[in-house]
């Protein structure tokens, strides 16, 4: 600990870009839209709350597999159809096929005044991973 003060006066210039980081990456991810769920965290708010599932994936990839009772809300479609599925404020999980669309999608429910919007972390491949069931129709 007592070469810590020298080393940060050292090296100011290192610690500030790793403090420029580490703030721009707080930064960021404050930006997105939606708490961030396990597979886990996303059965449970489904049993508990009786949130609602939203598959942004086109049509062909919902139907070769899907998580039980989700609904097939491709994300062009989102803003016109999503009150037909979902109440503003009751909970909604969305997914996609890798995590990465369901934050933008996120931004724009939160913009719309839903309030309880979560993201599937990792997206449709990690329930896959986590070998949970998924549907087929």
């Amino acid at each position: 600990m007592d070469k810590l003060i020298p080393f940060v006066a050292e090296q100011w210039i290192l610690v500030s870009a790793l403090i420029s980081c580490l703030l721009l990456l707080s930064f960021h991810e404050q930006r997105r839209a939606g708490k961030a769920l396990t597979p886990q965290q996303v059965v449970n708010l489904v049993n508990q709350q009786g949130a609602v599932v939203i598959d942004l994936r086109d049509k062909a990839e919902f139907s070769k597999g899907h998580v039980i009772d989700s609904v097939n809300l491709p994300f062009a479609k989102l803003e016109k159809e999503i009150a037909d599925h979902a109440e503003k404020d009751k909970p909604l999980v969305l997914v996609c096929k890798m995590g990465q669309h369901s934050s933008a999608a996120g931004k724009k429910l939160g913009s719309l005044g839903y309030t309880q919007v979560n993201r599937l972390k990792g997206g449709i491949s990690e329930w896959q991973i986590m070998q949970l069931p998924l549907v087929k129709k």
